[in-house]
């Protein structure tokens, strides 16, 4: 079973950019069969999926956000990263990390999730 952890400020002033680290444990993020994302849910509103980095370091993002993020990864580590950059007080919102399954369409592990806000 995988599990996940988000790290990173809780508190970001407008302009700046957002970085946030999801931790894995209990599978690697080069396994073939993985994909790995992140994925917020501003207050009030449903959950935006943001993007995703699969085994091989490859991205694909949500078009309307992908100006200004960035999915990396470190694979020593076990971690994946998320880069938000030009924040405004609209990318408030709780984010997690996930984990999908080649050939699967709905993510099977989450982290528990982060608060970032987004003010001066």
């Amino acid at each position: 079973q995988v599990q996940l952890q988000e790290s990173g400020p809780g508190l970001v002033k407008p302009s700046q950019t957002l970085s946030l680290t999801c931790t894995g444990s209990g599978g690697s993020i080069t396994n073939n069969y993985y994909f790995w994302s992140w994925i917020r849910q501003p207050p009030g509103k449903g959950l935006e999926w943001m993007g995703v980095i699969n085994y091989s370091g490859s991205t694909y993002y949500n078009p309307v956000l992908e100006s200004r993020t960035s999915i990396s990864r470190d694979t020593s580590r076990n971690q994946f990263t998320l880069q938000l950059s030009s924040v405004t007080p609209e990318d408030t919102a709780v984010y997690y990390c996930a984990k999908k399954v080649l050939g699967d369409w709905w993510y099977d592990s989450w982290g528990q999730g982060t608060q970032v806000t987004v003010s001066s």
